[in-house]
């Protein structure tokens, strides 16, 4: 029998495929895990539960497909703008823009439904509304309704799930209170298209293409103040840019000249704008003067995304090409060099870049590569090695969508087929390419939440901003809500921690009602309660009772973050330790920052780790602990017994840097 005790001291492979179960020897299998769910993978080693998600608001139309689009004006001043059914809405600081006309209240009957007076208030029935500063029915702030059986100067309110409010037991209205409608403007695109629109951004103005659309701008003069033309092109291009279902697919920017690409009759055409004059596209022979170029190739390969760097690269459905200049300057009408230099084929997703470096999806959907500058670019020019090679089975179905988040970790957010959000810890600098996958918190039918669409925003925080479209069953309706990913950086203690999904947190003088979870009526839901895990309770008329006084909560809808390793490799006297009768008969788990973890050699055989001591007060909460907990298992010699299994199922954090196993191999 011999005994060892390996040191599995980082995680940095991330989830690997079941394919790699027998490569025991690879270096790779040393860091990588079986799962890695809920999990991200740290650039320094370790692994740390993901944080949950804010509720920031519900789409115009829940009924139908949204998507998110980022628009950054300065990184201090940035949105995200949601695209519906030929409408458009904006998020500014994870809060819905309200439109700049503002309505008073002079009078709220008690009564079911209760009657709203707003004398000459334009409302329609069917619009969606914010109600804030009433004093008296304090009720009604802070909250989006549905306007009903409107007329001149009243008007009756419906919550979002199309029940009307009865303020029969409300506090008496006493004055005040004003009303706004959600901001919205028309766009021309149906949810069939939102999918298929590419965009590229100058300072306020985006340029936004579909092939079944004229080139649109949306131009920002304010926040609630967006304005959607179409794009006046000049100089006659041939072929044109114009055309009923003859409009281009991609847009970029490349050295001041605005880059349209793919149109339905020219599927292999770039065109290339004036320099400095975005819609001229008058052609010529002069340094910048606006040029076209049609790739030739043996197939019709259409142009599927574009991404500039240093270089312009160009991803079609047979191939990825480089734009260049012959004299190592500026591109003009008579420097321009195209290149191939893979045959992969893209998807029609839009490429990430990180870095110096562009991360597309290969034709097919599942295959995520690197296409990267390796040397001369006459000679090794570029390559794109496979980022899914050792971990194909987590794309399984396909990508369609992906963004990029830099800070704090440098991570490529894509959305699965099947809803489910990836993540990859990406810095080539200290080989970390670690893919792990997060399931949301909450149901959609008798299956996971959906993740629908994904936008990062950048901040001068240090935490950039990841926004999604999460669709679920909520109080046997469907809903998609809007959330934004929380911060890593909690503090210094657990009662600023937030590690629940589609939730909201309070700080305020002590309370037992948490208000303000209209949204997840009849659900039940995970709560932190000053800093501690508080039992489950469920929403009802849009809040819950806590079973003591709280200064500081987060409530919202549970998750489990959990992994495992792959079987372990750690010897025996005549060879290897795979195949043979082993017992782990304790684990050293060193923690970092963490409470409430559980541990076992597999998901129902879990142990949790105490953390409390009795020197530590029982109505205060468990300070954070940053060191090594040890565990016994109790299992017996089983060729299954080989793998380490981590989750935690409570609102708090967990950081895991290392296990350090003891077992034992009988060799047969």
């Amino acid at each position: 029998m011999a005994r060892s005790a390996p040191a599995i001291s980082a995680f940095t492979s991330g989830e690997l495929s079941p394919r790699l179960e027998g490569r025991v020897t690879l270096e790779k299998y040393q860091s990588g895990l079986s799962d890695l769910t809920n999990m991200i993978v740290l650039p320094h080693g370790g692994t740390t539960r993901r944080p949950g998600t804010e509720f920031v608001g519900e789409v115009k139309a829940s009924s139908v497909k949204n998507r998110l689009i980022p628009f950054q004006f300065k990184s201090d001043d940035t949105y995200i703008l949601v695209f519906g059914e030929q409408t458009m809405r904006v998020i500014r600081n994870a809060q819905q823009v309200l439109d700049s006309t503002t309505k008073n209240i002079s009078a709220v009957t008690k009564a079911s439904p209760g009657v709203i007076t707003s004398n000459s208030h334009g409302y329609s029935n069917g619009d969606e509304v914010f109600i804030q500063s009433v004093v008296g029915m304090t009720e009604l702030n802070d909250r989006n309704y549905l306007v009903a059986n409107s007329t001149t100067n009243t008007f009756t309110l419906t919550d979002l799930f199309g029940s009307a409010i009865d303020s029969t037991n409300f506090t008496t209205y006493t004055s005040g209170g004003t009303i706004n409608k959600i901001f919205e403007v028309a766009t021309p695109y149906p949810e069939t298209d939102l999918p298929n629109i590419n965009f590229a951004q100058s300072a306020d103005t985006m340029y936004l293409v579909h092939p079944s659309h004229a080139i649109r701008t949306l131009t920002r003069s304010g926040h609630n103040n967006w304005t959607f033309t179409s794009a006046s092109i000049t100089g006659s291009p041939s072929p044109g840019l114009t055309g009923t279902d003859n409009f281009p697919s991609t847009v970029s920017f490349f050295e001041q000249r605005l880059v349209f690409g793919n149109t339905n009759n020219n599927p292999q055409t770039l065109w290339f704008s004036k320099n400095g004059a975005h819609l001229n596209f008058t052609v010529g022979t002069n340094a910048d003067d606006a040029l076209i170029y049609t790739i030739a190739s043996n197939t019709v390969d259409s142009i599927r995304f574009l991404s500039a760097t240093r270089v312009l690269t160009v991803g079609t459905s047979g191939g990825e090409y480089v734009v260049t200049a012959t004299n190592d300057g500026p591109l003009t009408p008579t420097t321009t060099l195209i290149r191939k230099y893979s045959n992969y084929g893209s998807a029609k997703v839009n490429a990430v870049q990180v870095a110096d470096v562009t991360l597309f999806l290969q034709r097919g959907g599942r295959k995520l590569r690197e296409f990267k500058f390796v040397g001369n670019v006459d000679a090794s020019g570029y390559q794109a090695p496979d980022m899914t090679i050792l971990a194909e089975h987590i794309t399984e179905g396909g990508i369609e969508a992906m963004a990029f988040q830099q800070e704090p970790d440098s991570i490529v957010w894509a959305v699965r087929n099947d809803g489910t959000l990836l993540g990859l810890t990406y810095r080539r600098e200290e080989q970390v390419v670690a893919w792990h996958k997060h399931v949301l918190g909450g149901v959609f039918g008798s299956g996971q939440a959906v993740v629908e669409s994904i936008a990062t925003l950048p901040t001068d925080t240090g935490n950039d901003e990841l926004y999604m479209i999460v669709k679920r069953t909520v109080n046997s309706q469907t809903k998609r809500y809007v959330e934004r990913l929380k911060t890593f950086d909690f503090g210094a203690d657990t009662t600023a921690a937030f590690f629940v999904d589609s939730g909201l947190s309070y700080s305020g003088s002590a309370t037992t009602s948490l208000t303000g979870l209209y949204h997840l009526e009849g659900q039940s839901l995970s709560i932190l309660a000053n800093g501690a895990s508080h039992s489950a309770k469920t929403v009802s008329s849009g809040g819950i009772t806590t079973d003591f006084n709280v200064t500081s909560a987060a409530a919202g809808l549970g998750f489990t973050s959990s992994m495992q390793t792959l079987r372990l490799e750690s010897g025996s006297v005549d060879g290897t330790s795979q195949g043979k009768p082993k017992r782990i008969h304790a684990v050293t788990v060193r923690l970092h920052e963490t409470v409430g973890v559980e541990i076992g050699t597999s998901s129902s055989s879990v142990e949790r780790i105490p953390f409390r001591d009795s020197s530590m007060a029982m109505d205060a909460a468990v300070p954070l602990f940053t060191g090594d907990k040890e565990i016994e298992f109790t299992g017996g010699f089983d060729e299954d017994q080989d793998r380490i299994y981590v989750q935690q199922t409570q609102a708090l954090p967990l950081t895991v840097l290392a296990l350090f196993p003891r077992l034992n191999t009988f060799d047969i």
